[in-house]
């Protein structure tokens, strides 16, 4: 384990400037709206902000104000930030990110969960924070071998949060850290004190019986999965199946990159909580940037493919159940994530749901999107376990 600084060299700040100044540009078609993807003057517009005003020093320099270390688990590097609480009583908190995110997405809840009396909050409430970039993304990236499913990133994280002396801790994530989290509590239960997550999937097991007697909003949330299924879900099936065919374009080209993330950021994203602007495109473009420089594009996908093949090892396509989660569990619900969760499918694997909160703003990037009721919620979630 050694101490890291996140320094990218003047000659790729370079070679990403000329690649955007020569990009290859398809003929638009017309109406331009999102429905077939993202719109062609969306994207030039981002393009050439990322090319003339975008300041990576800048993101670069505030990802560095916090502690950061690399260590290697099982072979991978792994890279992290550590942001240990001024407070004595703070409890440890293990964040975890997801696709197509990373640790910068945190950048504004840190100062808050670590230092709750420097943010007006209550000192009792501080953490010990852990925020590691998962194997295959950003900082932790390339990969050097295979097998990297959210199962084995949670053996990892077990033996991450052992090596800094941390045996027994809080897990959150959203997205693939909500599964990562939810592993941790499946796979070390007696070191899981709770486990609090921003998304949750809860698709119906085959059984009819469970989906009776559910209420119209649950009706509604049902529906949204079979739009996700046949409207939205299309990079998450040539992620799972074609990765590294999908890696030569997404690393070669950065208006590519550009796309394949920016357009989550918009479809994923609660844009009315937002006043309409979407997400802060200094950040996108810092999440961006950091896929592009470490040319984890293909890597990162790999993460979709391996849990692939793990459902069809475990026959867990064909609805086979999970071990439940015993640990504490609590569950923020934004209104427009992907997904929304059903409480009474929930119930099924998770029997220790300690807090269930629904918002009425938010998205999918509830860090970036909505960083102070992210915070109170993990507070609430954390006094609810200590009782």
């Amino acid at each position: 384990m050694r101490p890291y600084r996140i320094e990218v060299a003047q000659s790729q700040l370079d070679d990403l400037n000329r690649r955007l100044a020569a990009t290859r540009w398809p003929e638009p078609l017309p109406g331009g709206e999102w429905e077939r993807g993202v719109p062609m003057d969306y994207l030039k517009d981002l393009a050439e902000y990322w090319q003339t005003s975008f300041d990576w020093r800048k993101a670069e320099s505030r990802l560095n104000a916090f502690p950061q270390f690399v260590t290697e688990i099982q072979g991978e590097q792994v890279h992290f930030l550590h942001v240990r609480s001024p407070e004595p009583s703070a409890r440890p908190l293990l964040l975890t990110h997801g696709w197509p995110g990373g640790v910068a997405e945190f950048l504004d809840v840190i100062g808050p969960l670590h230092d709750p009396r420097s943010h007006g909050g209550d000192p009792s409430d501080a953490f010990h924070l852990v925020i590691p970039s998962i194997p295959g993304f950003g900082f932790s990236g390339p990969h050097v071998g295979i097998g990297w499913g959210t199962a084995r990133v949670a053996q990892a994280w077990a033996e991450l949060m052992g090596q800094l002396g941390y045996e027994r801790f809080i897990a959150q994530g959203g997205d693939a850290g909500s599964v990562i989290s939810l592993t941790l509590g499946r796979l070390f239960p007696e070191r899981i004190a709770g486990v609090h997550v921003n998304m949750l999937m809860t698709f119906p097991s085959g059984d009819p019986t469970e989906l009776a007697d559910l209420s119209q909003a649950d009706q509604a949330r049902l529906g949204r999965m079979g739009h996700f299924d046949t409207d939205l879900s299309a990079y998450m099936k040539l992620q799972s199946t074609r990765p590294t065919t999908l890696a030569y374009a997404l690393t070669d080209s950065p208006v590519g990159q550009l796309a394949w993330i920016a357009e989550k950021f918009h479809e994923w994203a609660d844009t009315t909580s937002l006043n309409g602007s979407g997400i802060d495109r200094d950040l996108l473009l810092t999440i961006v940037s950091t896929y592009w420089f470490t040319a984890t594009a293909g890597s990162s996908a790999q993460l979709y493919y391996e849990d692939a093949e793990s459902l069809r090892q475990i026959g867990g396509a064909n609805g086979a159940a999970l071990p439940p989660v015993t640990a504490p569990v609590g569950v923020a619900v934004f209104p427009h994530d992907i997904l929304l969760p059903i409480r009474k499918l929930a119930n099924r694997d998770l029997p220790n749901i300690k807090q269930w909160t629904e918002f009425e703003q938010g998205g999918h990037f509830a860090a970036v999107e909505r960083p102070q009721d992210l915070v109170a919620d993990i507070r609430s979630f954390a006094r609810a376990i200590e009782a």
